[in-house]
């Protein structure tokens, strides 16, 4: 959303009628103001801070609503569907806490000579303007004492001072030695108490940086001024494809062409029902909810992490934001995107209804393709990791994806596990990330992941 200038308009309150401090503010200076916080240090690299901003002040100043409702900011700027639940999606929420915590930091620094200022107050998400108030500072004015009634108040202290015993000075010295000795080892006790309690709530509340392997992969994916979109799968995406026997591509996922069913042929009108049911229902996969989980683990308290389902993501964040994509091209489409920058490709084989590992260009040693037994509950399952720049270069992406559920499960816990990502660590030649792919072979014990090892490596 780009800024416009509007002509002077007076804003009004919730009941129609100015405010003493209302009437004294237009709706152009307001405005300008909104531009330059969106234009500060803050906020200028938070495209959808600033895009938060510049809608809600927009309704406020040109529409001149009373109030701006969540869920309508959850569908325009998040790209929320109409009337999703906003009791179990907390997006627009979640990041107005953070945009207020920026306004504040732009009044504090950059605004501080701001004539106005505003704040967006809890519970509501639109504005408030008021004129920044400035007094000097007055001494206390309390009179101070004439010379006369200081030197008698001088005089009644010396007076009633009580007689202390005379101290020689070798002793005096050696008590002030040992109480600065006592006082400096109190402080190095409390300093090393301090430090401790530090260092033990940055490892709980940032695991990531205590690992060298995960810091040094994931510092990409939590930096405080980028958001990062953890994208779960659509398995009713996957489940269409399944029992209509058709493959659909993102386009057709973008436009609903897969829900679409009236003159599919060979298909009764129960079937066609069925389908359009399932294709309606936003359902997931329990290994990518772990997934997900896991990541978020790394950095429970950062509000750069955002959940989002494949069917509510849209190609602009794709294109801004670091991307983290659970789940295969079946059953998360924006996979596809990235698949000519990839060797290892997952595919369904549709007669024998088993998915297997295709490896474009193998190398000694390597199959050219992998694939999982037929059996639901055999003994191995492979998964990719492929590490990308996004399809617009300006932000990083990861794809997390295996020949089932359980398998991907695997290759999340490979990516967040510091001694696994410390092994991977080795095979580059400087011991730094680059953009990757890694095949992993999934052991499994009672149909549970148990172990993931590399089976083929490349580095792009």
């Amino acid at each position: 959303m780009h800024s416009a200038r509007l002509s002077p308009k007076a804003m009004t309150s919730g009941n129609g009628f100015k405010t003493e401090e209302e009437s004294l503010v237009d709706a152009e200076a307001c405005w300008r103001l909104i531009e330059r916080v969106a234009a500060s240090s803050h906020l200028n690299r938070a495209p959808r801070l600033r895009e938060f901003l510049f809608y809600v002040g927009n309704k406020s100043l040109k529409d001149g609503i009373s109030e701006v409702h969540e869920q309508e900011i959850g569908t325009v700027v998040f790209g929320r569907l109409p009337h999703y639940d906003t009791s179990q999606d907390n997006i627009v929420r979640v990041n107005a806490t953070e945009l207020r915590k920026r306004i504040d930091a732009y009044f504090i620094s950059e605004g501080s000579n701001e004539p106005l200022i505003f704040h967006i107050p809890r519970g509501g998400y639109k504005p408030v303007f008021r004129r920044q108030e400035r007094t000097a500072e007055s001494p206390a004015g309390k009179s101070l004492p004439s010379d006369l009634a200081r030197a008698r108040m001088i005089q009644s202290t010396e007076i009633q001072k009580p007689e202390v015993p005379v101290v020689p000075i070798r002793l005096r010295f050696r008590i002030a030695f040992f109480l600065v000795a006592a006082i400096c080892t109190a402080l190095a006790v409390v300093c090393l108490i301090q430090r401790n309690q530090n260092k033990t709530l940055q490892t709980e509340l940032h695991p990531w940086q205590n690992h060298a392997a995960l810091a040094a992969f994931w510092s990409r994916f939590m930096a405080p001024n980028q958001e990062t979109d953890i994208v779960m799968a659509d398995t009713s995406f996957a489940l269409v494809q399944d029992i209509s026997g058709q493959q659909y591509s993102l386009r057709d996922y973008l436009d609903g062409a897969y829900a679409n069913y009236e003159h599919a042929p060979n298909m009764t009108d129960t079937q066609k029902s069925e389908l359009s049911l399932i294709a309606s229902r936003l359902n997931g996969s329990m290994g990518d909810f772990v997934v997900a989980q896991r990541i978020i683990t790394l950095d429970p308290t950062s509000s750069h992490l955002v959940v989002k389902f494949a069917r509510a993501f849209t190609p602009d964040s794709i294109k801004l934001n670091n991307t983290i994509l659970i789940g295969g091209q079946k059953s998360n489409p924006w996979v596809s995107l990235f698949s000519d920058q990839m060797n290892f490709l997952i595919k369904f084989n549709q007669g024998h209804f088993q998915s297997v590992i295709r490896n474009l260009q193998p190398r000694a040693g390597e199959l050219p393709e992998y694939a999982t037994p037929i059996d639901p509950f055999g003994s191995a399952g492979y998964s990719v990791i492929a590490y990308l720049p996004n399809p617009s270069h300006t932000a990083e992406s990861v794809i997390i994806e295996g020949t089932d559920s359980q398998a991907t499960n695997a290759a999340g816990e490979f990516i967040t596990s510091e001694a696994a990502m410390e092994n991977l660590r080795k095979r580059f030649p400087d011991g730094k990330f680059s953009y990757f792919e890694v095949l992993l072979k999934t052991t499994r014990l009672n149909s549970t992941p148990f172990k993931a090892e590399i089976v083929a490596f490349r580095l792009h």
